[in-house]
């Protein structure tokens, strides 16, 4: 019994394979094909939109970058100039800082000598009430 069943399920593979070469040939024939001369016009058609394509991408290309490459130089140019500018700012201070400590040093100094003259007025004023 298995025998027979191998044998039919041959046949049919067989039918199967046969009804879809003919299924095949029959939509093959439907397909309109192009001419020679229509091949060839597509097939220019697609050559120049691609190399038309491929032209504009590389004129954007170079374009953003040279955007790019001019942009980065002007930040660097910037952020040069803000450096220059802080440490310009910084040295000011610093140099105000030690100008203004000098200035203290000498008030300091000033106020310890009034201070002093002060205190010796006030001991002559002293001796000279006793």
């Amino acid at each position: 019994m298995a025998k027979k069943d191998q044998k039919n399920n041959s046949k049919e593979n067989n039918k199967n394979k046969k009804s879809f070469f003919k299924g095949f040939k029959a939509e093959l024939k439907k397909v309109t094909w192009l001419t020679p001369k229509q091949l060839a016009n597509n097939t220019i058609a697609v050559i120049v939109i691609v190399l038309l394509t491929t032209l504009i991408v590389f004129a954007l290309d170079l374009t953003f970058e040279a955007i790019n490459e001019h942009g980065i130089e002007r930040i660097k140019e910037t952020i040069n100039v803000d450096n220059e500018t802080t440490e310009n700012v910084v040295s000011e201070e610093s140099e105000e800082n030690s100008t203004s400590e000098q200035n203290s040093e000498e008030n300091v100094t000033q106020n310890e000598t009034s201070n002093n003259e002060t205190n010796t007025e006030q001991q002559a004023e002293n001796t000279s009430n006793e």
